[in-house]
Protein backbone atom coordinates (compact mmCIF):
# COMPACT_ATOMS: atom_id res chain seq x y z
CA UNK A 1 0.00 0.00 0.00
CA UNK A 2 1.26 3.44 -0.87
CA UNK A 3 0.47 6.56 1.08
CA UNK A 4 -2.10 8.76 -0.62
CA UNK A 5 -0.02 11.81 0.37
CA UNK A 6 3.67 12.36 1.07
CA UNK A 7 4.42 12.44 4.80
CA UNK A 8 5.66 15.77 6.14
CA UNK A 9 8.06 16.08 9.10
CA UNK A 10 5.20 17.33 11.32
CA UNK A 11 3.10 14.38 10.21
CA UNK A 12 5.77 11.97 11.42
CA UNK A 13 5.95 13.70 14.83
CA UNK A 14 2.34 14.24 15.94
CA UNK A 15 1.90 15.78 19.37
CA UNK A 16 -1.79 15.03 19.88
CA UNK A 17 -3.08 11.72 18.46
CA UNK A 18 -6.64 10.44 18.36
CA UNK A 19 -7.56 6.80 17.63
CA UNK A 20 -11.21 6.04 16.83
CA UNK A 21 -12.95 2.67 17.09
CA UNK A 22 -16.70 3.16 17.31
CA UNK A 23 -18.07 -0.32 16.72
CA UNK A 24 -18.30 -3.60 18.67
CA UNK A 25 -16.81 -4.87 21.91
CA UNK A 26 -14.34 -7.39 20.49
CA UNK A 27 -13.18 -5.00 17.78
CA UNK A 28 -12.25 -2.41 20.40
CA UNK A 29 -10.40 -4.96 22.56
CA UNK A 30 -8.41 -6.04 19.51
CA UNK A 31 -7.51 -2.38 18.89
CA UNK A 32 -5.84 -1.92 22.29
CA UNK A 33 -2.41 -3.13 21.05
CA UNK A 34 -2.33 -0.01 18.88
CA UNK A 35 -2.42 2.19 22.00
CA UNK A 36 0.59 0.42 23.47
CA UNK A 37 2.64 0.72 20.29
CA UNK A 38 1.75 4.39 19.75
CA UNK A 39 2.76 5.14 23.34
CA UNK A 40 6.06 3.32 22.86
CA UNK A 41 6.79 5.16 19.60
CA UNK A 42 5.55 8.60 20.75
CA UNK A 43 6.18 8.63 24.52
CA UNK A 44 5.59 12.38 24.87
CA UNK A 45 2.53 12.65 22.64
CA UNK A 46 -0.98 13.13 24.02
CA UNK A 47 -2.88 9.96 23.10
CA UNK A 48 -6.68 9.65 23.15
CA UNK A 49 -9.20 7.00 22.14
CA UNK A 50 -12.68 7.74 20.82
CA UNK A 51 -15.30 5.03 21.21
CA UNK A 52 -18.99 4.48 21.90
CA UNK A 53 -20.34 5.35 25.33
CA UNK A 54 -21.50 1.78 25.98
CA UNK A 55 -17.93 0.48 25.49
CA UNK A 56 -16.35 2.70 28.13
CA UNK A 57 -15.27 -0.12 30.47
CA UNK A 58 -12.95 -1.50 27.78
CA UNK A 59 -10.71 1.56 27.67
CA UNK A 60 -11.42 3.60 30.80
CA UNK A 61 -8.26 3.21 32.87
CA UNK A 62 -6.11 1.96 29.99
CA UNK A 63 -2.50 2.58 31.01
CA UNK A 64 -1.41 3.87 27.60
CA UNK A 65 -4.10 6.52 27.09
CA UNK A 66 -4.21 10.11 28.31
CA UNK A 67 -7.90 10.53 27.56
CA UNK A 68 -10.95 8.54 26.48
CA UNK A 69 -13.62 10.37 24.49
CA UNK A 70 -17.09 8.86 24.38
CA UNK A 71 -19.47 9.27 21.48
CA UNK A 72 -23.10 9.09 22.61
CA UNK A 73 -24.44 7.82 19.29
CA UNK A 74 -27.80 6.71 20.70
CA UNK A 75 -28.29 9.73 22.96
CA UNK A 76 -27.36 13.40 22.88
CA UNK A 77 -25.15 13.06 19.81
CA UNK A 78 -27.63 11.10 17.72
CA UNK A 79 -28.31 12.27 14.15
CA UNK A 80 -26.57 14.81 11.96
CA UNK A 81 -27.10 17.75 14.30
CA UNK A 82 -25.65 15.67 17.12
CA UNK A 83 -22.69 14.81 14.92
CA UNK A 84 -22.08 18.49 14.27
CA UNK A 85 -22.04 19.14 18.02
CA UNK A 86 -19.66 16.26 18.46
CA UNK A 87 -17.34 17.62 15.74
CA UNK A 88 -17.29 20.95 17.55
CA UNK A 89 -16.28 19.15 20.74
CA UNK A 90 -13.46 17.41 18.87
CA UNK A 91 -12.24 20.66 17.32
CA UNK A 92 -11.75 22.16 20.78
CA UNK A 93 -9.23 19.41 21.61
CA UNK A 94 -6.83 20.43 18.80
CA UNK A 95 -5.69 16.99 17.67
CA UNK A 96 -3.16 17.03 14.84
CA UNK A 97 -3.63 13.40 13.73
CA UNK A 98 -6.48 10.90 13.83
CA UNK A 99 -6.38 7.19 12.99
CA UNK A 100 -9.76 5.65 12.17
CA UNK A 101 -9.38 1.91 12.83
CA UNK A 102 -12.96 1.33 11.71
CA UNK A 103 -14.55 3.16 8.78
CA UNK A 104 -17.79 5.00 9.55
CA UNK A 105 -19.36 8.00 7.87
CA UNK A 106 -19.87 9.72 11.21
CA UNK A 107 -16.28 9.40 12.42
CA UNK A 108 -14.76 10.43 9.08
CA UNK A 109 -17.04 13.45 8.82
CA UNK A 110 -16.57 14.48 12.46
CA UNK A 111 -12.78 14.49 12.16
CA UNK A 112 -13.00 16.43 8.89
CA UNK A 113 -15.39 19.00 10.36
CA UNK A 114 -13.14 19.27 13.43
CA UNK A 115 -10.28 20.31 11.15
CA UNK A 116 -7.83 17.63 12.28
CA UNK A 117 -4.96 18.08 9.79
CA UNK A 118 -3.95 14.43 9.32
CA UNK A 119 -6.81 11.92 8.95
CA UNK A 120 -5.83 8.30 8.32
CA UNK A 121 -8.30 5.51 7.55
CA UNK A 122 -9.70 2.92 5.16
CA UNK A 123 -10.82 3.86 1.66
CA UNK A 124 -14.56 3.51 2.27
CA UNK A 125 -17.42 5.38 4.00
CA UNK A 126 -16.79 9.04 3.04
CA UNK A 127 -13.14 8.35 2.30
CA UNK A 128 -12.93 11.79 0.65
CA UNK A 129 -12.85 13.19 4.21
CA UNK A 130 -9.48 11.48 4.82
CA UNK A 131 -6.06 12.84 3.99
CA UNK A 132 -4.51 9.36 3.86
CA UNK A 133 -6.85 6.58 2.67
CA UNK A 134 -5.84 2.93 2.21
CA UNK A 135 -7.62 -0.01 0.53
CA UNK A 136 -9.68 -2.03 2.99
CA UNK A 137 -8.60 -5.63 2.36
CA UNK A 138 -9.83 -7.07 5.66
CA UNK A 139 -12.60 -9.11 4.04
CA UNK A 140 -9.88 -11.26 2.48
CA UNK A 141 -9.17 -12.57 5.98
CA UNK A 142 -5.50 -13.26 5.31
CA UNK A 143 -4.36 -12.17 8.76
CA UNK A 144 -5.76 -11.30 12.17
CA UNK A 145 -7.79 -8.14 12.74
CA UNK A 146 -5.23 -6.96 15.30
CA UNK A 147 -2.56 -7.04 12.58
CA UNK A 148 -4.77 -5.29 10.03
CA UNK A 149 -5.04 -2.39 12.49
CA UNK A 150 -1.30 -1.84 12.25
CA UNK A 151 -1.49 -1.32 8.49
CA UNK A 152 -2.85 2.15 9.23
CA UNK A 153 0.13 3.00 11.43
CA UNK A 154 2.66 2.44 8.64
CA UNK A 155 2.66 6.10 7.51
CA UNK A 156 3.69 7.06 11.05
CA UNK A 157 6.68 4.76 10.82
CA UNK A 158 5.20 2.01 13.00
CA UNK A 159 5.05 -1.73 12.37
CA UNK A 160 3.22 -4.49 14.20
CA UNK A 161 5.34 -5.75 17.12
CA UNK A 162 6.54 -9.34 17.23
CA UNK A 163 4.08 -10.02 20.03
CA UNK A 164 0.61 -8.51 19.97
CA UNK A 165 -0.94 -7.86 23.40
CA UNK A 166 -4.56 -6.98 24.08
CA UNK A 167 -5.56 -5.14 27.25
CA UNK A 168 -8.62 -4.88 29.47
CA UNK A 169 -8.64 -2.73 32.64
CA UNK A 170 -9.82 -4.52 35.81
CA UNK A 171 -11.47 -1.78 37.85
CA UNK A 172 -11.89 -1.96 41.66
CA UNK A 173 -15.46 -0.70 41.40
CA UNK A 174 -16.36 -3.46 38.94
CA UNK A 175 -14.75 -6.05 41.24
CA UNK A 176 -16.75 -4.80 44.23
CA UNK A 177 -20.00 -4.90 42.24
CA UNK A 178 -19.31 -8.42 41.06
CA UNK A 179 -18.41 -9.60 44.54
CA UNK A 180 -21.73 -8.29 45.86
CA UNK A 181 -23.64 -10.06 43.06
CA UNK A 182 -21.76 -13.33 43.65
CA UNK A 183 -22.68 -13.24 47.33
CA UNK A 184 -26.31 -12.37 46.58
CA UNK A 185 -26.65 -15.25 44.09
CA UNK A 186 -24.66 -17.61 46.33
CA UNK A 187 -22.32 -18.74 43.59
CA UNK A 188 -20.05 -21.30 45.31
CA UNK A 189 -16.45 -20.12 45.70
CA UNK A 190 -15.12 -23.63 46.30
CA UNK A 191 -15.87 -24.85 42.76
CA UNK A 192 -14.27 -23.86 39.44
CA UNK A 193 -16.40 -21.40 37.52
CA UNK A 194 -17.07 -22.20 33.87
CA UNK A 195 -18.66 -19.35 31.94
CA UNK A 196 -20.92 -20.09 28.96
CA UNK A 197 -21.70 -17.36 26.43
CA UNK A 198 -24.34 -18.65 23.98
CA UNK A 199 -25.23 -15.30 22.41
CA UNK A 200 -23.73 -13.52 19.40
CA UNK A 201 -24.49 -10.58 17.13
CA UNK A 202 -25.69 -12.77 14.24
CA UNK A 203 -27.62 -16.08 14.02
CA UNK A 204 -24.84 -17.48 11.82
CA UNK A 205 -22.56 -17.28 14.88
CA UNK A 206 -24.85 -18.94 17.43
CA UNK A 207 -24.15 -22.57 18.21
CA UNK A 208 -27.42 -24.19 19.39
CA UNK A 209 -28.22 -23.33 23.01
CA UNK A 210 -29.24 -26.93 23.67
CA UNK A 211 -25.72 -28.10 22.77
CA UNK A 212 -24.25 -25.50 25.09
CA UNK A 213 -26.47 -26.98 27.78
CA UNK A 214 -25.44 -30.58 27.13
CA UNK A 215 -21.80 -29.54 27.14
CA UNK A 216 -22.32 -27.66 30.41
CA UNK A 217 -23.96 -30.69 31.99
CA UNK A 218 -20.96 -32.82 31.02
CA UNK A 219 -18.51 -30.28 32.46
CA UNK A 220 -20.47 -29.86 35.70
CA UNK A 221 -20.54 -33.61 36.32
CA UNK A 222 -16.95 -34.34 35.33
CA UNK A 223 -15.31 -31.43 37.15
CA UNK A 224 -17.92 -30.37 39.71
CA UNK A 225 -17.92 -26.96 38.06
CA UNK A 226 -20.31 -24.09 38.69
CA UNK A 227 -21.92 -23.07 35.39
CA UNK A 228 -22.44 -19.33 34.80
CA UNK A 229 -24.25 -18.02 31.71
CA UNK A 230 -23.45 -14.51 30.48
CA UNK A 231 -24.90 -12.33 27.75
CA UNK A 232 -27.09 -9.34 27.08
CA UNK A 233 -30.65 -9.01 28.37
CA UNK A 234 -31.98 -10.23 25.02
CA UNK A 235 -30.06 -13.50 25.51
CA UNK A 236 -32.24 -14.60 28.44
CA UNK A 237 -34.46 -16.81 26.29
CA UNK A 238 -31.35 -18.50 24.91
CA UNK A 239 -30.03 -18.95 28.45
CA UNK A 240 -33.33 -20.57 29.46
CA UNK A 241 -33.06 -23.11 26.61
CA UNK A 242 -29.50 -23.85 27.70
CA UNK A 243 -30.59 -24.30 31.32
CA UNK A 244 -33.20 -26.82 30.22
CA UNK A 245 -30.40 -29.29 29.41
CA UNK A 246 -28.68 -28.97 32.80
CA UNK A 247 -29.84 -31.11 35.72
CA UNK A 248 -27.91 -29.27 38.42
CA UNK A 249 -27.73 -25.60 39.45
CA UNK A 250 -26.89 -22.93 36.89
CA UNK A 251 -26.46 -19.20 37.46
CA UNK A 252 -27.98 -16.96 34.79
CA UNK A 253 -26.11 -13.63 34.68
CA UNK A 254 -27.52 -12.43 31.36
CA UNK A 255 -28.28 -8.72 31.49
CA UNK A 256 -26.78 -8.37 34.98
CA UNK A 257 -23.15 -7.52 34.26
CA UNK A 258 -21.41 -4.39 33.05
CA UNK A 259 -18.45 -4.96 30.75
CA UNK A 260 -16.16 -4.17 33.67
CA UNK A 261 -17.87 -6.80 35.83
CA UNK A 262 -17.64 -9.31 32.98
CA UNK A 263 -13.89 -8.72 32.75
CA UNK A 264 -13.40 -9.38 36.47
CA UNK A 265 -15.66 -12.44 36.33
CA UNK A 266 -13.68 -13.91 33.45
CA UNK A 267 -10.41 -13.18 35.21
CA UNK A 268 -11.53 -15.29 38.17
CA UNK A 269 -13.09 -18.09 36.10
CA UNK A 270 -11.54 -21.35 35.02
CA UNK A 271 -12.70 -21.06 31.44
CA UNK A 272 -14.98 -19.34 28.94
CA UNK A 273 -16.83 -21.32 26.25
CA UNK A 274 -18.38 -18.96 23.76
CA UNK A 275 -19.53 -18.28 20.26
CA UNK A 276 -17.47 -15.89 18.16
CA UNK A 277 -18.33 -12.71 20.10
CA UNK A 278 -16.90 -9.95 22.28
CA UNK A 279 -16.45 -11.93 25.53
CA UNK A 280 -13.81 -14.22 23.94
CA UNK A 281 -11.53 -11.24 23.39
CA UNK A 282 -12.08 -9.93 26.93
CA UNK A 283 -11.25 -13.38 28.33
CA UNK A 284 -8.10 -13.62 26.21
CA UNK A 285 -7.05 -10.12 27.33
CA UNK A 286 -7.27 -11.08 31.02
CA UNK A 287 -5.50 -14.41 30.48
CA UNK A 288 -8.45 -16.78 30.92
CA UNK A 289 -8.64 -19.96 28.80
CA UNK A 290 -11.15 -19.68 25.95
CA UNK A 291 -12.85 -22.20 23.71
CA UNK A 292 -14.43 -20.26 20.86
CA UNK A 293 -16.93 -21.77 18.41
CA UNK A 294 -16.96 -20.44 14.85
CA UNK A 295 -19.56 -20.95 12.16
CA UNK A 296 -19.40 -19.36 8.72
CA UNK A 297 -16.55 -20.03 6.34
CA UNK A 298 -16.18 -16.57 4.73
CA UNK A 299 -12.48 -15.60 4.94
CA UNK A 300 -13.39 -12.25 6.50
CA UNK A 301 -15.34 -13.98 9.29
CA UNK A 302 -12.97 -16.87 9.85
CA UNK A 303 -10.81 -17.70 12.90
CA UNK A 304 -7.77 -16.50 10.94
CA UNK A 305 -9.10 -12.97 11.33
CA UNK A 306 -11.21 -13.15 14.50
CA UNK A 307 -9.89 -15.91 16.77
CA UNK A 308 -9.20 -14.91 20.38
CA UNK A 309 -5.51 -14.15 20.85
CA UNK A 310 -3.30 -15.75 23.47
CA UNK A 311 -1.72 -19.07 24.33
CA UNK A 312 -4.81 -20.16 26.31
CA UNK A 313 -7.22 -19.91 23.38
CA UNK A 314 -8.70 -22.78 21.38
CA UNK A 315 -11.01 -22.67 18.37
CA UNK A 316 -13.63 -25.11 17.05
CA UNK A 317 -14.48 -24.56 13.39
CA UNK A 318 -15.74 -26.96 10.74
CA UNK A 319 -16.20 -26.47 7.02
CA UNK A 320 -19.32 -28.30 5.75
CA UNK A 321 -18.31 -27.62 2.15
CA UNK A 322 -20.48 -24.56 1.52
CA UNK A 323 -18.20 -22.55 -0.74
CA UNK A 324 -19.09 -19.80 -1.17
CA UNK A 325 -20.86 -19.51 2.18
CA UNK A 326 -24.63 -19.99 1.90
CA UNK A 327 -25.59 -18.15 5.09
CA UNK A 328 -28.02 -15.93 3.19
CA UNK A 329 -29.97 -19.09 2.28
CA UNK A 330 -29.61 -20.90 5.60
CA UNK A 331 -31.42 -18.23 7.64
CA UNK A 332 -32.23 -20.55 10.57
CA UNK A 333 -30.37 -23.83 10.06
CA UNK A 334 -26.65 -23.27 9.53
CA UNK A 335 -24.76 -26.32 8.32
CA UNK A 336 -21.46 -24.96 9.63
CA UNK A 337 -22.79 -24.69 13.20
CA UNK A 338 -24.69 -27.97 12.96
CA UNK A 339 -21.43 -29.71 12.06
CA UNK A 340 -19.89 -28.75 15.41
CA UNK A 341 -20.80 -31.52 17.85
CA UNK A 342 -20.72 -31.44 21.64
CA UNK A 343 -17.86 -33.94 21.50
CA UNK A 344 -15.81 -31.56 19.32
CA UNK A 345 -16.02 -28.78 21.88
CA UNK A 346 -15.50 -31.21 24.76
CA UNK A 347 -12.13 -32.23 23.32
CA UNK A 348 -10.97 -28.61 23.47
CA UNK A 349 -12.39 -28.15 26.97
CA UNK A 350 -10.32 -31.11 28.17
CA UNK A 351 -7.20 -29.35 26.92
CA UNK A 352 -7.55 -27.14 30.03
CA UNK A 353 -8.29 -29.99 32.43
CA UNK A 354 -5.78 -28.80 35.03
CA UNK A 355 -7.50 -25.43 35.19
CA UNK A 356 -10.87 -27.09 35.74
CA UNK A 357 -9.58 -28.90 38.80
CA UNK A 358 -8.78 -25.64 40.61
CA UNK A 359 -11.44 -23.76 42.65
CA UNK A 360 -10.63 -20.34 41.19
CA UNK A 361 -13.90 -18.63 42.05
CA UNK A 362 -13.06 -17.92 45.66
CA UNK A 363 -10.54 -15.13 45.27
CA UNK A 364 -12.25 -12.18 43.66
CA UNK A 365 -10.03 -9.10 43.47
CA UNK A 366 -11.64 -6.28 45.42
CA UNK A 367 -9.00 -3.67 46.15
CA UNK A 368 -6.99 -1.40 43.93
CA UNK A 369 -3.75 -2.97 45.06
CA UNK A 370 -4.74 -6.39 43.74
CA UNK A 371 -5.99 -5.18 40.37
CA UNK A 372 -3.81 -4.87 37.30
CA UNK A 373 -4.58 -4.34 33.67
CA UNK A 374 -5.28 -7.70 32.06
CA UNK A 375 -3.08 -8.67 29.12
CA UNK A 376 -3.39 -11.35 26.51
CA UNK A 377 -1.30 -11.78 23.40
CA UNK A 378 0.11 -13.80 20.61
CA UNK A 379 3.43 -13.83 18.80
Amino acid sequence: MKDSKPASPDFLRPKRILVTRADRIGDLVLSTPVFQELRRHFPRAFLACLTLLQNQDIVRGNLFLDEVIFYDKKGSEHGWFGNLKFASRLAAKHFDAVIHLHATNRMHLAAWLAGIPVRIGWKRKCAWALTHAYPDLKKEGKKHEAFYNFDLLAPLGLKAPEKIQTHFPLAPRAASSLEALVKFLRIPPDRPWVVLSPGASCPSKRWPAERFGRLGEKIAKQYRAALLVVGAREDRETAARLAGQVSGPLWDLTGRLSLGMLGVLLKRSAMLISNDSGPVHIAAAVGTPVVSIFGRTDPGLSPVRWRPLGEFSRVVHKDPGCSPCLAHRCQIHFLCLDAVLVEDVWKEVCFFEDRLREPLGGSLPATEGTLKQGKGGIS
